[in-house]
């Protein structure tokens, strides 16, 4: 039986009926002196096995015969399939009604609690978690706590929310000035923190609007 090449039984057969290594040694192309193509594509396998969409320029530029154009290239690609091939069930959060829609996690909590919304390039969500509860005081709400998950995510912008138990949801000085600090951050992180939200069972208030109003 004929052994077809790689990119030749993807032509015949389509891109389903390769294997891993396969699919790898299309991006990989020829291999070099210090690796073949065969054994670059099993090492930076074992890598996505291990480190999923983890994965980060410094750890593929380092399997022997990855140069710095073929791991961008690589890198550049991963990136792309994340932001855009994430499940269509994932719902895209264009504006604060669409995050509103997505806070039942904290709308009804008897205590106060902050959730972080996490997106991709795309906009589509990758996580909502409650990440901090008690009462919102600047000194105690920390960064580290709302951008780690961000990090973790490799999200491309985040939004902030938390819930007001006692249902009125006027923002307070201290969520402004909290709404600001996180701004900063995030942009000084190439985190965009595209708004904060607070919350009750049936309403919100952005405090980006009245950021803007100000």
């Amino acid at each position: 039986m004929k052994q077809y090449m790689p990119r030749e039984k993807l032509k015949r057969f389509g891109a389903e009926n390769l294997s891993d290594v396969e699919l790898l040694r299309i991006l990989i192309g020829s291999g070099n002196q210090q690796s073949s193509a065969e054994k670059i594509a099993k090492r930076l396998l074992k890598l996505l096995q291990e480190r999923g969409d983890r994965v980060t320029y410094q750890e593929v530029s380092a399997i022997p015969g990855m140069g710095p154009a073929k791991t961008c290239e690589i890198i550049a690609l991963f990136e792309l399939g994340r932001r855009y091939l994430i499940p269509a069930d994932r719902p895209v959060v264009q504006n604060a009604d669409d995050a509103f829609a997505l806070l039942d996690n904290i709308k009804n909590r008897k205590q106060e609690c902050l959730a972080v919304l996490t997106l991709n390039g795309a906009n589509r969500l990758i996580s909502n978690d409650v990440v901090f509860q008690g009462t919102l005081d600047q000194s105690l709400v920390h960064p580290r706590e709302i951008f780690s998950k961000a990090l973790e995510d490799r999200a491309a912008s985040i939004i902030v929310a938390h819930n007001h138990p006692s249902g009125n949801i006027e923002a307070s000085q201290q969520d402004i000035t909290i709404t600001c600090k996180l701004k900063e951050i995030g942009e000084l992180m190439g985190i965009p923190v595209l708004d904060h939200l607070i919350v009750t069972n049936s309403a919100f208030q952005s405090i980006n609007d009245l950021i803007d109003g100000l």
